[in-house]
């Protein structure tokens, strides 16, 4: 039986990030969802208004003994920047800022360890959110796989596929076959 984590990233559109992640290898699962408001229920309207208090976020869900929360946290902090408050390049709005929902107190722990090191190297204030699991809504079925299915729609191309580049290059050894 597989050692699972699950954690949940926001650094953006998810598109971006459920594209980064769905490829890297000993990840089981990423979904395109919300959390993070008050509301009882979200979807893609209302989180966009910026009013219901959601991030788009990505469940990730990993088999520890293929690749570790470290890494996790690398790869996410490598795709998008922590250190931009609200916003993901021409992404606006507090439904695009940099998140990070945990299962566990030991994964608390390693962000908090991570964003140590972070710090530690950033010249800029990160400004990452960390908090503990909320409810999580999926996104509607047309978020899903968005960047595959539509891979040359121009901010699949201008903003997506950029970023692929960068994880293929930097960690070449946690993509999936």
């Amino acid at each position: 039986m597989a050692n699972n984590g699950t954690i949940y990233l926001g650094g953006g559109c998810f598109w971006c990030i459920e594209t980064i992640f769905s490829r890297v290898k000993g990840v089981e699962e990423a979904i395109s969802g919300y959390m993070g408001g008050d509301q009882e229920n979200a979807n893609y309207k209302d989180v966009c208004s910026g009013n219901t208090g959601h991030a788009e976020v990505v469940k990730v869900v990993f088999n520890n003994n293929i690749i570790s929360l470290s890494k996790i946290l690398d790869i996410f902090f490598h795709v998008h920047d922590p250190t931009s408050l609200n916003r993901q390049g021409n992404d606006i709005g507090t439904q695009y800022r940099s998140v990070i929902f945990y299962s566990t107190e030991l994964q608390l722990k390693e962000i908090e360890n991570k964003l140590l090191k972070i710090r530690n190297k950033e010249k800029s204030e990160i400004v990452t959110e960390v908090n503990s699991q909320m409810n999580f809504f999926q996104a509607e079925d047309y978020h899903v796989n968005y960047y595959n299915l539509h891979e040359n729609q121009p901010y699949c191309n201008l903003v997506i596929s950029p970023k692929i580049t960068s994880f293929k290059k930097k960690f070449k050894n946690y993509i999936k076959d």
